[in-house]
């Protein structure tokens, strides 16, 4: 059951600029950025983003996604063979790596996401882009750029829809 929604598609806007920004600030430009978003919702939002400092500093802007099925530590690594990727082709080495993604929970997803782009190369820096921050971490991991920080209990879920042709973007609060 819904509980509250906590953005509409204006804030969601805002907060992708104000992140946008500062990635562009801490970095002193985009020069080497390389924008990579954690599938599904961190996709989406990395594109987003991606985007908007695009525009701002008026270039393309790197930006991928990656499915971190595989070094997830709740499913057992037989089921998840088949999802091996062998056409890996990010060129992380000496890049500065933003990684995206939409609600940063527990940390686990994170952790799973920089084995991933650690296995695959070695970035000059990691960075950590989320949303939203909802709290209850199990692993030391922070986000350096945050749209909102959501205090949550354990058993409420945040939801993120983003804008589609006939529904508006938005976060809300499940029970």
């Amino acid at each position: 059951m819904e509980k509250a929604q906590i953005m509409d598609q204006k804030a969601m806007s805002r907060a992708i600029t104000r992140i946008s920004h500062e990635i562009i600030e801490k970095n002193k430009g985009v020069k080497d950025i390389y924008i990579i978003g954690v599938e599904t919702k961190g996709t989406p939002l990395a594109n987003l983003i991606a985007e908007k400092i695009g525009e701002i500093e008026e270039t393309k802007i790197a930006c991928d996604s990656i499915d971190i099925t595989r070094y997830r530590d709740d499913i057992t690594h037989d089921k998840v063979l088949d999802t091996m990727d062998e056409n890996f082709n990010l060129d992380v080495e000496n890049k500065t790596v933003v990684l995206v993604d939409d609600v940063l929970y527990t940390g686990r997803t994170i952790r799973a996401a920089l084995d991933y782009i650690i296995d695959n190369g070695r970035p000059k820096l990691i960075q950590l882009a989320v949303l939203i921050d909802r709290g209850h971490r199990e692993l030391p991991i922070r986000a350096d750029y945050v749209g909102k920080n959501v205090p949550t209990s354990k058993n409420e879920s945040v939801k993120v829809k983003f804008s589609q042709e006939d529904e508006e973007g938005s976060v809300t609060i499940w029970e």
